[in-house]
C-alpha cells in the first residue's frame, strides 16, 4: 500500500486533506456523446446534486493500431484530457476506470480485438478449449490474466493513458480515484471447473501450493498422496470427493482462484502507481452476485474483498436490483459495510441495459437507493446517470434532455443525503453475522455442473453461483453435508436476526480480530472442521468479553482435516450451563474468560434459540409489530443528540407498522416527506405502502 496520501480512505470515510467528503457520482461516457453536448450534460448531472463524474476509458476505443492512439486528434469526442478539464472547471471531482477490461456492453469488452484473438492471451477451460464469455452483443474469449504477455500488452495502453491521468491527479487536478480493471471474476466464469486452466495459471497454482505448504512432505501429509514435486500436482477438473480427507485438494483450488484475482489486480495496480498514480486511491468493483446475496452465505469466494484491500484502497460490489429484491441490496451492502474500509457501490443501477428483465421505473430506483443508504452505504456511482447506446431510461438523455420523474427523484435523494450529512453516520450494529469462508470454498468446490457463466439464470433456470440445485449432497464422512447445511444455518440466522430486530452487519471469517472486537456478538455456522486460525480468533474474542454464538457442531478438525481441539479444549475446561426456554433446551453456554461461547445445536430451534441467547446480552434492538419490516439505526459522533432511523416494508402488501426504538426520543421527523411523526417515548405508528422506505430523524 502507498504511504500517507492527500486522499485517505478508511474507517468508512473518503477524506481529502482530512475532510470527510461524500462521493455521489454519476457515470458519463464522454466518447459516446457528441462533444458539443458535454457542457450541457454535465450541468444537468451537477443539477441533480452529483459532485463527481465517473467514466470508463476504453482501450478498444482509443487504440488505432498497436502503440498508436486517438485522444481527440481524429474523433473530437475521444479527448479525455479535455473532458476531465471540463469536469474540473465545474468544481466537480473525477473518477476514471481505464481497464484494461471495462465491459460497458462494448463488443470487445474494452480490449482491442487483436488482444482477444491472440491464442497466448486466451484463458482455457478444463478441457483445454477457449473459455468463452457468453455476454452480448457477441461472445468473446475470456482472457488469461496469469500470462506475462497480457501485462506487457497492457503496459502499452497504460503508457499512453496514465500520463494524461497523472496530469489531473489530485492535488494537481480533481481526479480523486481510479478503478483497477473491471468486475474481475474470470469473465463471469464463477464455476471453478470452467476457467482458467491455461499453462500459466496452472504454474501459478503450483507455486501457490508451494508457498502455502512450504514442503512436499507437508502437502503429501494433507493430500494423503506421494507427489515427487509440486509440478506433478494438477488442479481438479470436476468434483469427485468421497471423504473428508479429499476436501483440502479441492478447496485449495478454490483458494487459489481467489489468489489469482488478487494477484492479477495487484499487478495492474502497481503498474498504475508506477506511471504517476501513486497518490491516488485505487479500487475495484466485484460483479453483483445474482439473487439475494449471490451465494446463500454472503459474498465470498472467488471474491476476497479483505485480501484485495491489502493491495488496493477499497473494494465494492456492483448492484443492479429492483424493489422486489430488497434482500439482495441488504445482503450485499451489509457485507460491504461490515468488511470494506469504505462502503462504496462502484456501479449502482440508474437505467438498465436493453435485455434486463423486469426493468421497472424510477420508483424502483428510489426504493433501491434508499435501501442502500438504509443499510449503510457511504458512496456510489450511478450507472448510467447519462444515457448512451445499449442503455435505457437514464435520467439524462444523450442529447441533454431529461426524464423529469427520474431526474427529480435522483435530485431529491442526493439533496436528502447531503442536507442531512448521511456520510457522517454509522450503522448501529452490535451483532456481526459471519459467512465461513472455508465452508463457502467447500460449497464452490462441490458444484457438480460445469458451465460458462452469465445469463444462465435466465436460460437454464439456475445461477453460475453454487447453490442447492448444483452442489453435491455427499456428507463426505460428516454428520451432514456441510456444503449444503452451512447455507441453511447462515440463511436462518440472517432471517432470525432481521425478524427479531437485532441490529447486525455481515462479514466473513477472514475479518481480523481487531475489527471483530468492534461488535459484542458474533454469529456463525460451525461444523466438524474449522481452520485453526479461526478457532483461535473466536477463543480470544470470547476471552476479551465477546459472545460467540455458533452451531450445530464443535469442531475437532482443522481445514487440513487434521485433529484440532483448540476450541473444544477451552469449552471442556469452561463452566457450562443450559439455556432453557419453556422447558426446551436451546443452547449450551460456556464461560470463556470475560465472555462466552454459546452452542446452538438445532437448526429447527434456531428461530427461538438465537433471540433467547442474544436477549442475555445488552444489544441494540428494535421491536417491530410485523417481522416482515426491516429497521436500521444510524448515528454520528458529531451529532450525539440525533439519530436516523430507516423503516422498510419490502413486501408487495401494505403494512400497519408500530416501531419501538427502545430509547426515549424528543421528536421524530420523516425526512423524505418533511413531516413530524407523533410518538410516545420512542414508539410510533405508520402506514407503510408496499415496497416503501421511510427515513426518520430522531432527536434524543
Amino acid at each position: 500500500m502507498p504511504g500517507r496520501l492527500p486522499i485517505l480512505v478508511g474507517d468508512h470515510q473518503f477524506r481529502i486533506n482530512g475532510e470527510e467528503v461524500p462521493v455521489y457520482s454519476g457515470a458519463v461516457h464522454y466518447w459516446r456523446l457528441e462533444r458539443d453536448k458535454w457542457d450541457d450534460i454535465l450541468e444537468k448531472v451537477k443539477g441533480m446534486g452529483f459532485n463527481t463524474i465517473t467514466s470508463y476509458i476504453p482501450w478498444e476505443v482509443h487504440e488505432i493500431r498497436r502503440g498508436e492512439f486517438d485522444f481527440g486528434q481524429i474523433n473530437p469526442s475521444n479527448d479525455i484530457d479535455a473532458f476531465i478539464t471540463l469536469v474540473e472547471s465545474k468544481g466537480m471531482r473525477m473518477i476514471v476506470r481505464p481497464g484494461p477490461q471495462i465491459n460497458s456492453e462494448l463488443t470487445w469488452f474494452g480490449y482491442p480485438r487483436r488482444i482477444l484473438e491472440d491464442p497466448e492471451l486466451q484463458a482455457k477451460t478444463a478441457m483445454g478449449s477457449k473459455a468463452i464469455l457468453t455476454q452480448v452483443p457477441k461472445p468473446i474469449p475470456a482472457l488469461n490474466y496469469a500470462c506475462d504477455k497480457f501485462f506487457e500488452e497492457t503496459a502499452i495502453w497504460f503508457d499512453a493513458i496514465m500520463p494524461i491521468l497523472a496530469k489531473h491527479a489530485y492535488p494537481k487536478g480533481n481526479l480523486v480515484a481510479v478503478q483497477v480493471d473491471n468486475e474481475m471474476a474470470f469473465f463471469f466464469h464463477i464455476n471453478p471447473y470452467e476457467c482458467d486452466f491455461s499453462a500459466d495459471a496452472i504454474r501459478n497454482y503450483q507455486k501457490f501450493l508451494q508457498q502455502k505448504y512450504g514442503s512436499l512432505d507437508e502437502l503429501n501429509s494433507v493430500y494423503r498422496c506421494g507427489y515427487a514435486s509440486f509440478e506433478e500436482v494438477q488442479p481438479p477438473k470436476r468434483f469427485e470427493g468421497e471423504k473428508k480427507e479429499d476436501i483440502p485438494y479441492y478447496t485449495d483450488w478454490i483458494e487459489y482462484r481467489e489468489r489469482y484475482l488478487v494477484d492479477s489486480l495487484s499487478r495492474l495496480a502497481d503498474m498504475m502507481r508506477a506511471r504517476g498514480l501513486e497518490n491516488i486511491p485505487l479500487f475495484h468493483n466485484y460483479p453483483h452476485p445474482l439473487g439475494p446475496g449471490g451465494a446463500a452465505s454472503g459474498i465470498t469466494t472467488p471474491f476476497n474483498l479483505l485480501a484485495l484491500e491489502d493491495k488496493l484502497n477499497f473494494v465494492g460490489f456492483d448492484i443492479y436490483s429492483r424493489r422486489e429484491l430488497y434482500e439482495h441490496v441488504k445482503t450485499v451492502v451489509s457485507y460491504v459495510v461490515g468488511t470494506s474500509r469504505f462502503p462504496f457501490i462502484p456501479e449502482f443501477i440508474a437505467g438498465v441495459w436493453p435485455w434486463y428483465l423486469n426493468p421497472g421505473g424510477f420508483e424502483d430506483e428510489e426504493f433501491v437507493t434508499k435501501a442502500a443508504l438504509m443499510n449503510g452505504i457511504k458512496g456510489s456511482s450511478r450507472y448510467m446517470i447519462v444515457e448512451r447506446n445499449r442503455w435505457l431510461a437514464s435520467p439524462v438523455r444523450r442529447d441533454g434532455r431529461v426524464r423529469p420523474d427520474n431526474y427529480n427523484m435522483f435530485k431529491r435523494v442526493n439533496q436528502m443525503a447531503l442536507e442531512n450529512a448521511f456520510v457522517g453516520n454509522e450503522r448501529v450494529a452490535d451483532v456481526l453475522l459471519l459467512a465461513n469462508r472455508e465452508y463457502d470454498r467447500l460449497e464452490a468446490a462441490s458444484v457438480l455442473v460445469t458451465f460458462p457463466g452469465d445469463f444462465l439464470e435466465v436460460l437454464f433456470g439456475f445461477s453460475e453461483y453454487p447453490n442447492y440445485m448444483t452442489v453435491s449432497e455427499k456428507t463426505l464422512g460428516f454428520s451432514e453435508a456441510v456444503q449444503v447445511q452451512k447455507s441453511n444455518w447462515f440463511s436462518q440466522s440472517y432471517k432470525t436476526l432481521t425478524e427479531s430486530g437485532y441490529q447486525f452487519l455481515i462479514s466473513d471469517t477472514d475479518l481480523p480480530l481487531e475489527r471483530l472486537k468492534r461488535y459484542k456478538a458474533l454469529v456463525l455456522g460451525s461444523f466438524e472442521y474449522m481452520n485453526t486460525a479461526l478457532q483461535k480468533k473466536l477463543v480470544q474474542f470470547a476471552e476479551e468479553g465477546g459472545a460467540v454464538l455458533l452451531g450445530p457442531r464443535i469442531p475437532t478438525l482443522n481445514e487440513r482435516m487434521h485433529k484440532d481441539l483448540t476450541l473444544m479444549t477451552h469449552l471442556v475446561a469452561a463452566n457450562k450451563r443450559l439455556l432453557v426456554q419453556d422447558g426446551v433446551e436451546l443452547a449450551h453456554i460456556y464461560q470463556i474468560g470475560k465472555g462466552c461461547v454459546m452452542v446452538l445445536q438445532s437448526l429447527d430451534l434456531l428461530p427461538k434459540a438465537l433471540p433467547a441467547a442474544l436477549d442475555r446480552l445488552e444489544l441494540s434492538r428494535v421491536v417491530k409489530s410485523d417481522p416482515r419490516l426491516d429497521v436500521t439505526i444510524h448515528k454520528s459522533p458529531k451529532k450525539p443528540d440525533k439519530m436516523v432511523v430507516f423503516v422498510c416494508n419490502p413486501t408487495a402488501s401494505p403494512i400497519e407498522a408500530e416501531i419501538d426504538l427502545k430509547i426515549k426520543v424528543k421528536t421524530i421527523r420523516e425526512i423524505w416527506e418533511d413531516r413530524l411523526v407523533r410518538h410516545t417515548t420512542g414508539t410510533f405508528s405508520e402506514s407503510l405502502p408496499a415496497h416503501k422506505i421511510m427515513v426518520y430523524e430522531c432527536t434524543l
